[in-house]
């Protein structure tokens, strides 16, 4: 082979090479770029769904809270029904208990 086709052919070999080389580093480029953009779609999607949790989570407490809230309302209802049926009970005896009191001191007035 004459010595102008071997350089010729080296130089092709070179230029292919080169080429070769530009495309790879067109391809990891482009692999980066769609890489990060996958990566950012992600994000994106798991903090969506981070959010839904907290406002799943926020909702299902505020009901316990208004179901506890509730419950205490309902036994503090239950005890002051008590308190008053028993102050009515008392009422009567009370009633006597201030007349003899009274009555007594009258007496020892007198």
């Amino acid at each position: 082979m004459p010595r102008p086709e071997v350089l010729e052919r080296i130089t092709e070999a070179e230029t292919e090479a080169d080429d070769i080389v530009a495309e790879a580093k067109e391809d990891r480029e482009q692999r980066i770029s769609e890489a990060r953009k996958t990566a950012e779609e992600l994000r994106e999607e798991a903090e969506e769904e981070a959010r839904e949790l907290e406002e799943t989570r926020i909702a299902e407490a505020r009901e316990e809270i208004e179901a506890e809230r509730e419950e205490i309302l309902a036994e503090g209802e239950k005890e002051r029904e008590q308190l008053e049926s028993r102050a009515e009970e008392n009422v009567d005896d009370t009633i006597e208990f201030v007349l003899d009191q009274f009555t007594e001191e009258v007496h020892a007035q007198t």
